[in-house]
Parts: structure tokens; sequence; C-alpha cells
């Protein structure tokens, strides 16, 4: 069976652990920073409930001790305010998760869950390695080695030193560009300069004046010459993007520049001439726009001359894992994170049984995306987005839109749970705070225990009057509730026979002053004048 140690102070804290996760876990406790780390260096655990306020050491501290020892043990962060700097400090450390308190029952064991199993998971070997010698292997070339890429690769080496205008063509994402970069790379204009233009990206008069540059009062704002791409680019390569979107005024000097290498800038008399060799990409049905004049007939001739074909990344599913790994190392050394190791063999086969609509664009922010939500050496299946998930054949796992969720389920599902009017997280504006001053409120007017404010529809104050109507209600928190009714009823009636002295309340229940005050703005109890809950 997995086993899970809980660190925290707190008995009851470590009672419900013991109770509500014994049926998925052997459960240890430990009472104190040094104990627990003890523990964890002694023994085996799949999973570390960690409370942030320990009473000889900084949680904080703790996890990073942990780290230390073991970076695949996952440590989920229990804070009385979840939304508070130390939970965010403690994500940015690199934890698995956090949850606040009071704690959910159910939340808690789906997190714990899912924490073992990553960590099942991270022990076996990685099938795909973020190794950082392939980036420096690959470069800028292509990566793959199925058959479509091998055409690819062969027709980029016959038409590479020929001075011909080229069409690449291929779904968007495909890597169009890096076609035409290896066209320019392989040519005998490698020492020229190279520019690329998006045609759809720039309104129809503004891409003229990119292309062919523009005259002092051409139009409106011209206040001075602009040299265009093809005079900016005489000698060198010339890429035009998205070629399918270029207006039909602009197509005719366009062609004319193909057939004779001259053109005039935008409300200029004088024909300037250039030496360009023209790349042009699409992702358009050029053929069925020329039937439907949308696009000049002669200008699709003219760059059809050669065509390079690009497979979409469905059709070449074998390449998958060669960019996976590329992808892997560069945003592993991107985003400075050293002790990732790779993907799990469950992730990789998700990844290579989609189909990518995408292609290769989709499949490096996937990976991107991945390496930044990763908190362990290795990354599951449960981190990797929904849509992935879903399409590959592993169809029952979680995606990263649950796993996103988690924080949020913990954190909220305190408040669904306790039911409690009146009580709210520590984080809540109008929570009572204690006395910076003087903590240790005493000499107050103590009245009757007012926990009339008893969870949603129970009538009095009794425990079993509670749990039989949570019963009832077929509630399957009975439990949580139950020690959450129990808890804010002990903390009222020690802290109404110790005055409000928190240090004396302290010591009574054996916990920390610290922890008693976390207590106290949880639950708003009001230590002024007499000890009372707010409503």
């Amino acid at each position: 069976m997995p086993r899970l140690l809980v660190i925290d102070d707190d008995r009851a804290i470590c009672a419900l652990a013991e109770k509500a996760l014994a049926s998925i876990a052997d459960i240890t406790t430990a009472g104190t920073a040094a104990a627990g780390l003890d523990l964890v260096r002694q023994g085996d655990f799949d999973a570390v409930l960690l409370d942030i306020q320990l009473p000889d050491q900084s949680g904080l501290a703790v996890y990073c001790e942990i780290r230390e020892h073991d970076r695949r043990i996952p440590v989920i962060f229990m804070t009385v305010e979840a939304a508070s700097n130390t939970a965010i400090e403690a994500m940015q450390l690199g934890a698995f998760d956090y949850i606040g308190k009071p704690l959910s029952v159910e939340p808690l064991r789906n997190l714990v869950e899912k924490a073992i199993e990553q960590r099942q998971i991270s022990s076996v070997p990685v099938a795909i390695s973020a190794d950082e010698d392939d980036l420096d292997s690959s470069k800028d070339l292509f990566i793959g080695r199925s058959p479509a890429m091998l055409q690819v690769f062969k027709a980029i080496g016959k038409v590479a030193k020929q001075n011909v205008p080229i069409l690449i063509r291929g779904e968007s994402g495909t890597g169009k560009e890096l076609v035409a970069r290896a066209l320019f790379n392989y040519s005998h204009r490698s020492d020229e300069i190279f520019l690329a233009v998006n045609c759809a990206a720039l309104p129809d008069n503004l891409l003229e004046s990119e292309l062919f540059g523009h005259e002092k009062g051409a139009f409106t704002g011209a206040e001075s010459r602009r040299t265009g791409k093809f005079e900016q680019c005489n000698g060198g390569t010339l890429f035009l993007d998205e070629i399918g979107d270029m207006a039909l005024t602009v197509q005719a000097k366009f062609l004319r520049v193909l057939q004779e290498q001259r053109f005039e800038r935008l409300g200029g008399n004088k024909e300037l001439t250039t030496d360009v060799r023209i790349v042009a990409a699409t992702n358009r049905p050029l053929e069925q726009m020329v039937a439907d004049d949308e696009y000049r007939e002669d200008l699709l001739y003219r760059l059809n001359g050669v065509t390079i074909e690009l497979p979409p990344l469905r059709e070449r599913l074998s390449d998958v894992p060669a960019l996976i790994r590329f992808f892997l190392a560069q945003a592993r050394r991107e985003f400075n994170k050293p002790d990732l190791e790779g993907l799990s063999p469950e992730a990789v086969d998700m990844l290579t049984a989609y189909t990518w609509p995408g292609n290769v664009r989709q499949l490096r922010a996937v990976i991107r995306r991945c390496v930044l939500d990763a908190v362990l050496p290795v990354i599951t299946p449960d981190i990797l987005p929904t849509e992935v998930v879903q399409g590959g054949s592993h169809s029952n796992s979680n995606g990263l839109a649950d796993s996103s969720k988690s924080a949020a389920a913990g954190s909220t599902a305190l408040s669904d749970v306790a039911a409690v009017p009146g009580v709210s997280d520590a984080s809540t504006p109008n929570a009572s705070t204690p006395n910076a001053s003087n903590p240790d409120v005493s000499n107050a007017e103590v009245t009757d225990a007012e926990v009339s404010d008893t969870p949603a529809g129970a009538d009095g104050t009794e425990l079993p009057q509670l749990v039989r109507r949570l019963l009832k209600e077929k509630s399957t928190n009975v439990y949580a509730e139950a020690m959450e009714y129990m808890e804010q009823y002990v903390l009222m009636q020690v802290l109404q026979e110790t005055d409000g002295n928190q240090s004396q309340a302290a010591e009574i229940l054996g916990i920390t002053r610290g922890k008693l005050r976390d207590r106290i703005n949880t639950y708003r109890i009001r230590l002024k004048g007499d000890v009372s809950q707010e409503k």
C-alpha cells in the first residue's frame, strides 16, 4: 500500500487524515518539522502532507529539505490562508499542490490519490528524456525521419541552389518558414539577407508599401521616403508567408517582380531593379481561389512551377517523439528546470496518439506548457491538456484542465463543506484579527458560549443532532463537518475558560499560539469585550 506522511502539529488534522485516507494509503504522522524530516530520511513515502506553519521550523524550509532528499516525492501544503503569499511561494518552489484548512475530505482524498499516482508514474524510467545535446545537434534544421519528411528533404536539396521562385504548401503550423530558411541556408545566397513578410498580417495598402516602398507624400502619413522589402533584400531571399491573402491589386505588381525583377515605389515613377529570390507559402486552396476570381491565374502558374508540399503532423506521427525530445530540451533550458528528466511512457503514448490539428506549432506549445506546469522530474499524463488526453488512447486520465482546478477545489471546498454562517477563511476582508500589540487579550467579559452558528439546518448546538441531520441528508462529508463543528466548540469553550488569554488557551489545547491565532481568524472568533463568534 502507498505510504503517506502527514507533518502537522494539529492533532485534529492528523486524526482527520488517518480516518479519511486510511483506505488509500498507510498513514504516518509527525507533529514537528524535525520528526517529519527524520521519517522522510528513514522511510520511503509516496507523498507528504505538510503544514506551512510548524512550531520548530517553517514548512517551506522543510519542503526544501525534502526536495533535497528526494525530489520525486510530491508535497502537498496545507494552509489556513490558501490564497496567501506563503502558498504562492510554496508553488513557486515546486510544491505539488496546496489545500486550504479546514480540510474537506473529498478534495483531500482526490489530491492525495493524484499525488501518489504521479509518484508511482515518475518512478518509472522516462520514455523521452530532456537531453539538451539535441539542441546543439538540431539547431534550425528539420526534425523527422518519416517517409513524408524525407521527400521534403529531397525536394529542398534539389531546388535550394536553383534561382527559381518556390511555393511551399501545407497546413498552418507545419513549419513552412523552416522550409524557407532551409532553402536559404543551402542556396548560393546564404551569405546575403533573409527577410520574412506575413501577407495576412498587413492591410492591402500597408502591404504594398512594405513590399515596394513609397515616396514622400504618396499617401496620408507618408512623411518620408520608405525603402521596401524588395530593395532591402536585393541579392538575398524574401519569404512571403500566407501569399494567398495578398490582395488582387498587389498581386499584379508582385507578378511583375517575379517575371522581370522590376518595380516602382508607391507614389513614384522611377523604375527600380532588384535581384531577389522569392519563396512563398500558403495554406489556402489557390486553385479554388482562381476559380472564384479571388486569385490571379497567371500568378499561380508562376508560383506553382516548383512546389514543396509539407505534410501535416498527423501524417507523420512517427516523428512526434523526436520533436518532443527537441522541444522538451528547448523548454527545459529556457525555463531553467534542470531537474526535469523527461516524459513518462504513458504521456508519450498519449502525445503520439493525438492527431495534432495545430501541427508542429501546437505540439511545441503543449510541451512548453507541460514543462511550465511540471512540479516533479517526470511529466505524467495528469498535466497534459484535456484535448490531448481525450484524443489519445487513455481517455480516462485526468487532463490539464482538471489538474489546474485542484488547488481551487481544495481551497473553496472548505466553504462548501463547512457551510457555517459567519465562518470564513482568514483571508476574508471582514475577518477579525487579534490585537497586534497585545495578542493575549485578558480580563474579557465572558458570556455563555455563542456557538449558535451551527452548520446550516441544525436546530441546536449538540453534536449528535448535527450528525443525525447530515446522515438524513446523505452527506458524504460527515466526518469533516463534525470535526469542524467540534473544533469550533472546543476553541470557544477554552477561550472563555481562559478569559480570552491565547497563551493559556494554546497550552490547554496542546497547540502553538500561532496555530490558535489561525483558528481564531478562520472561525472569526471575537475576543474584544467577550468571547463570541461574529455573525
